[in-house]
């Protein structure tokens, strides 16, 4: 894919794993759209369109990931 512009109404993530990796999460309200794309250094590799009435969702997987997981402390606490 072509290059961007970086998003006028969004953010621009660092990756920690690979150098050159980003996520542009950039908000289309007109359309009714966010679109998270991972870029690696000034290429797009891949590209999702998410509808806003989903990204409560996404907000919602992204902060229970950072709980602990309730299984494994019950587990260690078993043990």
């Amino acid at each position: 894919m072509t290059v961007s512009p970086l998003p006028s109404k969004g953010s621009v993530l660092v990756g920690r794993d690979v150098a050159g990796r980003t996520l542009r999460v950039s908000s289309h309200p007109l359309q009714g759209r966010v679109v998270l794309s991972i870029w690696q250094d000034s290429t797009c590799v891949a590209t999702v369109r998410l509808d806003e009435r989903d990204v409560p969702d996404l907000v919602r997987t992204l902060t229970q990931s950072l709980l602990p997981d309730e299984r494994a402390a019950g587990a260690a606490e078993a043990g």
